[in-house]
């Protein structure tokens, strides 16, 4: 479940929250009466030492009031500014490799609850080439990082591993061409980080330079794209719908994608890959006696800003 350590922070906060509150409003009036009144029996003021032998505050107590303003501090960073993520597949290669830790910004797109994520306020418009981290649309409780190829309102086709890209008419637009253009491609130079018989390009998506993966030697599968019903399209064609999104991974025949399970509604969306703050190598061989989840290297020249 997606949302699990969300819920699972925002409980333990809360319940330690009113812990301390109700300590504080009920238990510490009485501890302070009982001091007060031996301090009258005794004529004298007491120390420290003596007042919590006289009435100490109880461990549960005690332990909520000193971890409650962490987990206050870390729920909301994590809820409202940056959350990290670990990149678990190849589908965003080469620019996010499988062992990828990245920081995602919450407050990129829209301040949400982190419980039923309701939108609290709109803070931005996600743009043509982000890479965003969304709940999967089939199943809700699975988070997805992918890059936004279509905004609302664009017309999008990948054909014969190309990709077409008519942009939406926008109201400060006098005249809208309505042109389909091929998103533009170069040939990016090899690296030693991918596998051999794949191609790697340079794609030009809107103001967003980025690279690409191409593999030659898998067909094309229109037979299992997604297929919008309420339009007249082709079956490697989309029309973004208003408050939706077109997702596409960088590893092109290594991504399930919008391609494949359609749109992305905007309230899905949980940020912007905006860092990645740890990369391990987790290329250890089967034969190892080691477990496999156990990182082989740290790759510390991908540490940076996400592209």
């Amino acid at each position: 479940m997606a949302n699990f350590y969300s819920v699972l922070l925002t409980v333990v906060t809360l319940t330690a929250g009113l812990i301390w509150w109700f300590d504080a409003r009920v238990n510490k009036p009485k501890r302070l009466a009982r001091i007060a009144a031996e301090q009258q029996r005794l004529d004298q003021q007491l120390d420290a030492a003596a007042r919590q032998r006289i009435a100490p505050q109880g461990a549960v107590a005690e332990f909520a009031q000193s971890v409650f303003p962490i987990l206050l501090v870390i729920l909301l960073l994590r809820s409202f500014v940056y959350e990290p993520f670990r990149i678990p597949s190849a589908s965003m290669m080469p620019t996010m490799l499988a062992g990828d830790f990245i920081l995602v910004e919450k407050f990129s797109y829209s301040l949400r609850d982190p419980v039923w994520r309701h939108e609290l306020v709109k803070t931005g418009t996600p743009q043509r080439g982000d890479i965003a981290v969304f709940k999967h649309p089939p199943v809700n409780q699975v988070d997805f990082i992918k890059r936004i190829i279509g905004l609302p309102g664009d017309r999008v086709i990948y054909r014969n591993k190309t990709l077409y890209l008519e942009p939406a008419c926008v109201a400060e637009q006098t005249i809208c061409p309505q042109q389909l253009q091929v998103v533009a491609r170069d040939v990016a130079a090899a690296d030693s980080i991918i596998s051999s018989g794949l191609l790697r390009y340079r794609e030009q998506l809107g103001a967003v330079s980025h690279e690409i993966l191409i593999n030659p030697t898998v067909s094309a599968r229109e037979r299992f794209y997604y297929q919008q019903t309420d339009r007249r399209t082709q079956a490697d064609e989309w029309i973004v719908p208003a408050g939706h999104y077109f997702f596409m991974g960088d590893n092109r025949d290594n991504s399930e994608d919008s391609r494949f399970w359609g749109f992305v509604p905007e309230q899905n969306l949980v940020g912007r890959a905006v860092f990645i703050w740890m990369s391990f190598e987790m290329d250890r061989a089967a034969s190892s006696w080691l477990p496999q989840w156990l990182p082989t290297g740290v790759r510390w020249h991908r540490l940076g800003p996400v592209e």
